[in-house]
């Protein structure tokens, strides 16, 4: 089964804190789960100065810069993993090194029939 594990952190504080994983790190971690065979795909996002939000209403394109909501975290990035169950899904979570300074969000990705 698929699942996501979205990556959110405190950007203004991701690098600062004692316990912040360094680039190498999670580059590591990233290569052992892609040797393990479980990983389908992860990327790490730029800014969320950077984030537009589309709405559709009414028939009405709207566009906000920046992300949806007000967090005190924001999407950092993200891990596709294929995991046998969730508890497998969420062990690959813990490994995250930036989820000592933030939070990973695991989902189930639902298949779509097309």
């Amino acid at each position: 089964m698929k699942y996501l594990c979205l990556v959110y952190s405190n950007e203004e504080l991701l690098h600062s804190l004692p316990d912040s994983p360094k680039d190498s790190e999670c580059m590591a971690y990233a290569q052992s789960v892609q040797h393990s065979g479980r990983m389908l795909a992860a990327e790490a996002l730029q800014s969320v100065t950077t984030a537009t939000t589309v709405r559709v209403r009414q028939g009405q394109l709207l566009l906000t810069d920046g992300p949806f909501a007000e967090t005190k975290e924001q999407l950092a990035g993200f891990y596709l993993v294929e995991a046998r169950d969730l508890n497998e899904a969420i062990q690959l979570a813990a490994g995250i090194p930036a989820a000592r300074v933030g939070s990973v969000e695991v989902r189930p990705v639902r298949q779509l029939e097309v």
